[in-house]
């Protein structure tokens, strides 16, 4: 599994990839983002109100994912949110096309259980996938995720709700 590393993305830095500014979203985040991160700039908006509208959620929604190694971007991840009153999280990651079946969706998803299970407000991990995204489904086998649910997201329509303890 390759070694990778999380780098915060500001609400300056997602304001300029809504502008489809990458040279000054690079500049802010202090590394090279890719192109890949442009083409999500509907997650950006959510992401930079939801920090606004939260401060305290920037320490757990979105980061850009870099290769330990390269220093390349490779993809995203986070969580939706800090953990609601129940103590569950969100994950949420995706992995530029360029980079994917090399492992980083593992070692994406491994570093996020880790940070959830740090957090001692943290009783379980959540993940919502559709089900004809093999990729996904399979990335969190060998997790100890379980399906607990179906639910429609207005993004991406039916989707499988999975959830595991954090601990």
């Amino acid at each position: 599994m390759p070694e990778i590393r999380f780098v915060a993305l500001s609400p300056e830095t997602l304001t300029a990839l809504i502008d489809g500014d990458l040279a000054a979203a690079s500049r802010f985040a202090g590394v090279e983002l890719s192109e890949f991160l442009l083409s999500e700039e509907w997650l950006w908006r959510i992401r930079r109100d939801q920090i606004q509208e939260d401060p305290a959620s920037a320490e757990w929604v979105v980061r850009a994912v870099v290769d330990a190694e390269s220093g390349q971007v490779v993809g995203h991840g986070g969580f939706h949110g800090p953990p609601d009153e129940d103590g569950a999280v969100e994950v949420a990651y995706s992995v530029d096309p360029l980079f994917r079946r090399r492992g980083y969706a593992r070692a994406i998803l491994t570093a996020l259980v880790e940070r959830a299970r740090a957090e001692p407000s943290v009783r379980s991990v959540r993940a919502s996938i559709r089900p004809d995204n093999a990729g996904s489904l399979a990335t969190i086998s060998g997790f100890g995720f379980r399906k607990v649910g179906e639910q429609l997201d207005p993004e991406d329509g039916l989707e499988f709700v999975f959830q595991r303890p954090a601990s």
